[in-house]
């Protein structure tokens, strides 16, 4: 006699062939066909966990059966005993072997059953289905657990596909487990597109700086970390909860296991390439072509280098290693762990790269002479972070990314050359015939010495520059220096660096270009006071800069000043010499007396010589402050005394009164004070004498 309960439970396993045919086309990765046997008889449909009669035969028990052997309701739990036993067997089995495949068992339908049944519930086609991140430690365990069982049974049920008896389960199985791994497809992909994008002082850093520091941190600074980030990067992932990266790490090892690596790593792979391209954005550097770039403006070139310097660097110290960290742990299954070497490798490589043919794209502008400092930036950036790619990036790619670097941080070096040398170019072209007012500082003193003070910043790194390229060759003969030094300079040659080489010719060349400048000028005193004004304000830059004064040597320094000293004398001698011989004494005794017409004279010539030199002169300009003192004190060194002497020696011959108001027209403190208003750039007039 059959209890109710046994008429209750399906007599054979079901064929459900119309709901393989769904599935086979919602899931193009089940590249299995369904059984002839199966296709020609159509079963009825499959129960559902819903389906009362299930109900009755999975849930009810009912207290009134006194038939001690009626068999329990099946749940998972002992099913899943009964097909790990078939798993077993099935493994230790050969297809084609004279001991024969295993029979299916009748627990296989009921374990479908209930595995069908639970991803139906979570992966609904009429309502959204369930969120991997809303289910229990219990249930997604449990479920994983179904999936894994579900997974081993399909690999091993098409190795005896010749069988016809396993040509049902293999389509009922292969079914379920692609309709499984769609869900968990869809979940992982949800999972690892919910990411947080933080802005570039990035929160997640800040946090972990903060268990580490005891220091308050200013939320919206960027802070690189100048020592190795690993301690910080520790279990901290971009984007991500621990709990989300315990669930990615769960999902990638049933996926793989269950044979859709290839789908895996293709989500994973999309979702953060996406992620790395809003960080960079999100600090500020935008993807631009070479065309691109060649068409901008100087002013946004400069802005986007700065967003460049500032996203390189950030991504060596902080994206990169928590990139390599999170995928790493997400794909740290032994069956999946050398994939996160290849997905990192790949990832980082794409920005890498982005980030390189930007900087090969600016030695491709225009070269000009603005540009030596940004790419002075880039070259450093690029020579400091170059060592630790090693320990940055997978052996698949490290390699690579070094010699991409390298090639492009070379090029900047070849590309800052040309432009620092090209420097010679514009000092030698720069032949105006128009002198600078007032013989004040060169526009091209100024912009010269202060290029040369602000490249003199980077003095190592332009050292390096030039010792690396000193034996390339430039392609544009016109940059070539044809500035030949005298042999003295021969001498100073073979001791210096080419960097202090190069600077040394761009000071000779300058020397000369302003010492033909100096000739424009008609007054011989007024061209001595330009080669005073453009001496004294290289010295001083000079002097200013630890790093130019220990390029060019106390030996120029010196050289310089005395040249100085030889210009100061000579404008003394030049301008005052003239009206000092107008105090001399020959002439103006004959038999031992004054002559008095000579006498007059003489007060007559000093009066309107003194007159025109401090009309003149107090309209020329000496902007430097110690060397306009300088100039009025020997000034006054030399004509006030000789004044007031002449003054006390011969002032007595003229009649007292109106004679002498009319030929003795300054008291030497007028004089000094007129030489006070010298070199100030402006014509005053000349104020009443005092009497």
């Amino acid at each position: 006699m059959e209890t109710d309960k046994e008429k209750s439970l399906p007599e054979k396993s079901p064929s459900f062939s119309s709901r393989n045919e769904s599935n086979n086309n919602e899931n193009p990765c089940d590249d299995h066909d369904q059984s002839p046997e199966s296709q020609n008889n159509p079963q009825p449909s499959e129960p559902t966990a819903t389906d009362p009669e299930m109900e009755n035969a999975v849930e009810e028990q009912p207290a009134d059966v006194e038939d001690s052997s009626s068999p329990l309701p099946p749940d998972l739990n002992t099913l899943s005993e009964e097909i790990d036993q078939f798993i077993s067997d099935l493994s230790s089995s050969k297809p084609d072997h004279e001991s024969g495949a295993p029979e299916v068992p009748e627990s296989l339908e009921q374990f479908a059953v209930l595995v069908e049944a639970k991803v139906a519930n979570y992966d609904s086609g009429d309502v959204p289905p369930v969120r991997w991140t809303h289910l229990t430690d219990e249930d997604s365990s449990t479920f994983v657990e179904a999936v894994e069982r579900v997974s081993k049974l399909s690999t091993l049920l098409r190795k005896f596909s010749s069988e016809p008896k396993y040509a049902s389960s293999i389509n009922r199985i292969g079914g379920i487990f692609q309709r499984a791994m769609s869900y968990l497809e869809e979940e992982f992909r949800s999972l690892v597109e919910d990411y947080k994008i933080t802005d570039s002082s990035d929160d997640n850093t800040n946090d972990a700086k903060s268990k580490h520091s005891s220091s308050n941190q200013d939320p919206d600074q960027c802070t690189l970390p100048e020592s190795d980030p690993g301690p910080i990067l520790e279990n901290i992932f971009p984007g991500y909860s621990d709990e989300v990266v315990t669930n990615l790490n769960r999902l990638v090892k049933v996926m793989i296991s269950g044979g859709h690596k290839a789908e895996c790593c293709q989500v994973y792979f999309i979702s953060r390439r996406n992620a790395l391209e809003d960080c960079l954005h999100n600090l500020g550097f935008d993807k631009f072509s070479i065309d691109d770039v060649q068409k901008m403006h100087w002013e946004s070139l400069e802005r986007e280098i700065v967003a460049w310097i500032r996203t390189y660097k950030q991504f060596a110290a902080v994206v990169f290693p928590r990139e390599r960290n999170l995928t790493a742990t997400v794909f740290s299954d032994s069956l999946s762990a050398s994939i996160s070497e290849s997905l990192f490798g790949s990832l980082s490589r794409g920005v890498m790269i982005q980030l390189l043919n930007f900087a090969e794209a600016l030695t491709m502008t225009k070269r000009s002479a603005e540009k030596l400092f940004k790419f002075l930036d880039i070259y450093e950036t690029l020579h400091g972070l170059i060592p630790t790619m090693d320990g940055l990036f997978p052996n698949e790619c490290v390699e690579e990314l070094k010699s991409e670097a390298s090639m492009t941080r070379c090029r900047l070096g070849e590309v800052m050359i040309c432009i620092f040398c090209e420097l010679e170019n514009s000092i030698k072209a720069d032949a105006g015939k128009t002198p600078v007012p007032g013989g004040a500082v060169h526009p091209l003193t100024r912009y010269t010495m202060n290029y040369l003070k602000y490249a003199c910043e980077y003095k190592d790194t332009l050292e390096q520059v030039f010792k690396e390229h000193k034996k390339i060759e430039r392609a544009d003969s016109a940059t070539r220096s044809d500035y030949d030094c005298n042999s003295s300079q021969g001498h100073m040659e073979e001791s210096q660096s080419p960097f202090e080489l190069q600077l040394t010719k761009v000071m000779d060349l300058l020397d000369s270009n302003l010492e033909g400048k100096s000739k424009l000028y008609k007054d011989t005193s007024l061209s001595l006071v330009f080669l005073m004004n453009n001496g004294r304000y290289i010295l001083q830059k000079i002097k200013g800069s630890t790093e130019i004064n220990s390029l060019m040597g106390d030996p120029w320094c010196r050289k310089r000043s005395s040249d100085l000293r030889s210009y100061h004398k000579n404008y003394v001698r030049e301008t005052w010499g003239r009206l000092l011989h107008c105090l001399s004494h020959e002439g103006l005794n004959v038999n031992g007396k004054v002559v008095k017409p000579v006498l007059k004279e003489r007060f007559k010539s000093f009066n309107a010589m003194f007159d025109e030199i401090h009309k003149a002169q107090s309209t020329w300009v000496v902007s430097d402050e110690q060397l306009q003192s300088e100039l009025r004190v020997s000034i006054s060194a030399v004509v006030i005394p000789a004044y007031r002497s002449f003054m006390g020696r011969f002032s007595q011959y003229l009649t007292p009164g109106r004679q002498s108001e009319k030929y003795i027209k300054y008291q030497p403190e007028d004089i000094e004070t007129y030489i006070d208003e010298l070199f100030d750039g402006n014509a005053t007039p000349m104020g009443k004498r005092r009497l």
